[in-house]
């Protein structure tokens, strides 16, 4: 198996995952009648993903091997931040919410490359992270901009 690739399964959840935030995004572009709560679900759902996303380091944290105690009390106190971000999130008028998701996803992505930088993860981990950090937050942008 080429380790520069998900394992299958990884693959169909991790751009399966991808499909409301495609879905939301361009039935809200067309929508006038619901085109709001579009939005919110939209918002909603990325709430969901950045809280899964953050748990990943909890994750981490207790399966990868010879971590640096320090390193591993950064996983696990990072991992509940997105979570909480995302919470507050939600409270906020969708364009401001929208800004702060893709802030959200970007800043866990990076906190994923500086990972990489002291531990060993899949190969296909940190390509796949990008393409959906990138679709999921285009998505969320076009429609939080364009409201």
């Amino acid at each position: 198996m080429d380790e520069r690739r998900p394992p299958p399964i990884v693959a169909w959840l991790g751009y399966g995952g991808l499909i409301p935030f495609v879905g939301l995004a361009a039935a809200a572009m067309f929508s006038t009648s619901a085109h709001i709560w579009l939005i919110h679900a939209l918002l909603d759902y990325a709430a969901v993903i950045l809280s899964f996303v953050g748990a990943l380091h909890w994750g981490f944290a207790m399966t990868l091997p010879n971590l640096d105690p320090r390193l591993q009390r950064g996983l696990y106190a990072w991992s509940v931040v997105p979570s909480l971000l995302a919470w507050m999130l939600l409270m906020l008028p969708p364009l401001a919410a929208g800004i702060g998701f893709v802030i959200a996803f970007v800043l866990h992505l990076l906190r994923d490359l500086n990972l990489a930088r002291h531990t060993t993860l899949p190969r296909w981990y940190l390509p796949l992270r990008l393409r959906l950090t990138t679709v999921a937050s285009f998505s969320i942008l076009v429609n939080c901009v364009t409201n």
